[in-house]
C-alpha cells in the first residue's frame, strides 16, 4: 500500500494486514476501503485533538481547579508523547509538528493581539492570550500532510521550482501580518498560487492504483476539512470569531480563502523535509505473448 520502508512499525503491519485481506474484495471496493483507511491513519493527530477538545467541552466542570484551556494543553502533550513512545510518528513528522508550531503560534499571538478571534480566559500554560495548545493544532495539519506523503506515496509532475514557492508562502504568511495596517493581497496572492501550480498535479498510490489529482484541488479540499474542523472547534467554544461571541454560527465560508493560502505555506513547509519527487517512469511493456511462446518451446 506504501513504500515500506517509510512506514513506522505499527503502519508495517497494518500494511501486511490490509494487503492480505483486502485483495478479498472487488477492485473498486479494495481502492475506496484503502483510500479511506489511509486518510484515518493521517487524520490521528487531529482527530485525537478534536476528540479532547469536544469532550472538555462536554464533560468538563467550569469549576474546576484545573483551567481547561490548561487541561487541553496537558492532553495535546500526552497524546505526543504516546505517539513517540509508541513510535507512531517518523522523526520527520517530528521535524514538521515543529516547524508548525512555530509558524502557528506566532501568528496566533499577533492575530489574537488585533482581535481577528479570541481564545476563554483561563490557565496558566499560554503565551499572552494564547493558549499552549493552539500550536498542536497547526501541527496536525503538518501530521497529517506528512502522513498523507508517506502513506499515498505522493509524487508530483510539473513541481514549480521550490524558490518561487517558498517566496510566496513567505508573502502570504508576512500579508496575514501586514493586512491590518495595509493594503490586503491575499486575492493577488491566490492567483499567484494558481499561476504556480495549475499545471502541477499530484500522483498518489492507494492500494493497487496509482491516481492523480491537480494539486490545485487537493488545496481546495484540504482547506475545506480544515474549515468544518474549525467550525467543530468553534461550536465546542476553544475559541471564538468576533461576529460568534453573542451566538455561534458557521464560519464565513470567505473563511476557506484563508486555509487556501495556509496550505501553500503548509506543503512548503513539509517540502523542507519532503522534498517532491517526480512519477516513477512508465514500466517498459513485456514481451509479445508469442514471442514468450516461442522462448518456452526453443
Amino acid at each position: 500500500m506504501a513504500d515500506f520502508d517509510e512506514l513506522t512499525r505499527l503502519e508495517r503491519i497494518l500494511d501486511l494486514v490490509a494487503n492480505r485481506y483486502l485483495g478479498r474484495f472487488p477492485t473498486g471496493i479494495r481502492e475506496f476501503l484503502a483510500f479511506g483507511i489511509k486518510q484515518a491513519w493521517a487524520c490521528l493527530f487531529g482527530a485525537l485533538m478534536l476528540t479532547a477538545i469536544i469532550a472538555t467541552a462536554w464533560w468538563y466542570p467550569d469549576g474546576a481547579v484545573l483551567a481547561r484551556n490548561d487541561l487541553l494543553v496537558i492532553l495535546a502533550v500526552l497524546i505526543q508523547i504516546a505517539m513517540l513512545v509508541l513510535r507512531l510518528e517518523t522523526g520527520r513528522e517530528v521535524i514538521v509538528i515543529v516547524l508548525f508550531h512555530i509558524v502557528g503560534t506566532g501568528m496566533e499571538v499577533f492575530k489574537t493581539s488585533v482581535g481577528s478571534w479570541n481564545y476563554a480566559a483561563g490557565g496558566v500554560l499560554h503565551i499572552a492570550a494564547v493558549p499552549l495548545f493552539t500550536g498542536f493544532m497547526y501541527a496536525a495539519v503538518g501530521s497529517y500532510l506528512v502522513r498523507v506523503y508517506r502513506l499515498f506515496d505522493l509524487r508530483f509532475s510539473r513541481y514549480p521550482p521550490r524558490w518561487i514557492t517558498v517566496v510566496i508562502a513567505a508573502a502570504i504568511y508576512l500579508n496575514f501580518f501586514t493586512h491590518h495596517f495595509i493594503v490586503d493581497v491575499r486575492w493577488f496572492l491566490v492567483l499567484a498560487v494558481g499561476a504556480v501550480f495549475f499545471r502541477c498535479s499530484m500522483h498518489f498510490r492507494v492500494h493497487e492504483r496509482t491516481l492523480r489529482m491537480p494539486v490545485l484541488l487537493a488545496f481546495v479540499l484540504v482547506a475545506f476539512f480544515i474549515w468544518i474542523a474549525e467550525n467543530i472547534g468553534t461550536s465546542a467554544g476553544a475559541w471564538l470569531y468576533p461576529s460568534q461571541v453573542d451566538g455561534w454560527h458557521l464560519v464565513p465560508v470567505t473563511k476557506l480563502v484563508a486555509w487556501f493560502l495556509l496550505m501553500m505555506i503548509s506543503v512548503v513547509l513539509v517540502t523542507f523535509v519532503y522534498p517532491p519527487k517526480p512519477p516513477d517512469p512508465p514500466k517498459p511493456p513485456g514481451p509479445p505473448a508469442h514471442e514468450d511462446n516461442a522462448t518456452i518451446r526453443r
